[in-house]
């Protein structure tokens, strides 16, 4: 009977062994199943347990704490280190789930460049405009900062009103004084595997041009001074881009020495100082001056004459109301038809003709309107005895004082 129940009890005992068993293996198994385990390049939510020089531990809920150390924490800028303290909140980037140490190595920089990456993501599927800042920039073009990662202008896709303030003969000395500005753009592109983010600030204007050169009207006045890019010529003139929008210098405002076309003295994308002389704002039209901005020669060519004295003048255009006399100095003056004699001219090829050199009588002058007026029959004219005679003499004296 002993026996029996020896028998029994180690049956029952055998059997408890090994339900207490299972019942172990099962609570081993469903706490297994409740630990969520790290896995290797997945984002996880961690607390900063504890900052030192080499190292951080971050809490990311599993049981033992994840650190971020060695060659990942170098990666950091120290301005990154600054903002981080004990008890703070923030995504890691699991590397290794565990170590030989037992550690969970974790990367706060590549956590910082994936959450990045998600944001442009979504930024380019909900064409967000994006205020940042120039930090860069190569041969091709500008580099902004979105976030954690470094974005790539294009010059094709800067603003026209961005390249007509910059001031430069290459586009590196151009992009180089770009380079701190504050910048609105778009994401265009993007590759996470090529590290290739493109953006653009003529997507992320919402001026049309027409706003664009109404706002720059509004904000000009006469007078000031400009730095701007020549983006056009024509037979009448140069348009010139100031703060996006384009003026014109008529080719009468171009130099103070007389230009046929704008390309005797301009091209296309070149750098021009200019002055506003109006602004039709009814109308949208900006008027420059580039002349405005130099000496005028004219006045001190003039100088040395008078009205009333004779001068001697080349013959140099015949037209229908008169002929045109070039003068010492470059001046041209002009002979009107009522000038050329006293008997009726019906035109001035009956008395003169293009080459002839004449002494005529300078009878007015409009130093304004840079004009000169001549005469060929007022040259003996008894109205001017007494200034010929002052002239004759002063001229005179002046042939003594040299003997």
């Amino acid at each position: 009977m002993t026996d029996q129940n020896e028998t029994l009890s180690g049956t029952s005992n055998a059997q408890g062994d090994q339900s207490n068993n299972q019942s172990m293996e099962a609570l081993l198994a469903s706490e297994s199943l409740s630990i969520d385990l790290p896995k290797a390049g997945e984002i996880r939510k961690g607390t900063i347990a504890s900052i030192s020089q080499n190292q951080i531990l971050i809490s990311i809920g599993a049981k033992s704490e994840g650190v971020v150390a060695g060659k990942e924490l170098e990666q950091l800028t120290q301005e990154e280190r600054d903002a981080l303290s004990v008890g703070q909140e923030l995504d890691v980037f699991v590397i290794i789930p565990e170590d030989a140490n037992g550690n969970v190595v974790l990367s706060l920089k590549r956590a910082f460049e994936q959450i990045a990456w998600e944001n442009v993501e979504k930024m380019i599927t909900d064409e967000t405009v994006l205020d940042t800042k120039i930090i860069g920039f190569n041969k091709g073009g500008l580099i902004a900062a979105v976030g954690n990662l470094r974005g790539f202008i294009p010059s094709s896709q800067i603003s026209a009103a961005r390249r007509a303030q910059s001031t430069g003969d290459k586009p590196e000395q151009r992009y180089q004084k770009m380079v701190g500005q504050p910048i609105s753009v778009r994401i265009v592109e993007v590759d996470r595997e090529r590290r290739r983010l493109i953006l653009s600030e003529r997507a992320a204007s919402t001026e049309s041009r027409s706003e664009l050169k109404e706002r720059v009207i509004s904000e000009l006045q006469e007078g000031q001074t400009y730095t701007g890019r020549v983006t056009s010529l024509a037979d009448f003139g140069a348009f010139v881009n100031i703060n996006g929008a384009d003026g014109l210098v008529h080719l009468s405002e171009i130099s103070w020495d007389h230009v046929t076309h704008p390309k005797e003295v301009l091209e296309v994308g070149q750098e021009v100082n200019v002055k506003v002389i109006n602004i039709d704002r009814d109308k949208k039209r900006i008027g420059l001056s580039i002349r405005a901005l130099q000496d005028d020669p004219w006045k001190n060519r003039m100088a040395k004459f008078s009205v009333g004295q004779l001068v001697e003048g080349a013959i140099t255009r015949l037209t229908k109301f008169g002929a045109f006399a070039r003068l010492e100095g470059d001046i041209e003056g002009l002979i009107h038809i009522s000038e050329l004699s006293e008997n009726r001219v019906e035109h001035p090829k009956e008395v003169l003709h293009e080459g002839d050199v004449k002494t005529l009588r300078i009878i007015r002058i409009d130093t304004d309107q840079h004009r000169i007026g001549l005469s060929l029959r007022k040259v003996d004219s008894a109205a001017y005895a007494d200034k010929d005679f002052k002239m004759l003499t002063r001229d005179f004296g002046q042939e003594e004082d040299k003997e």
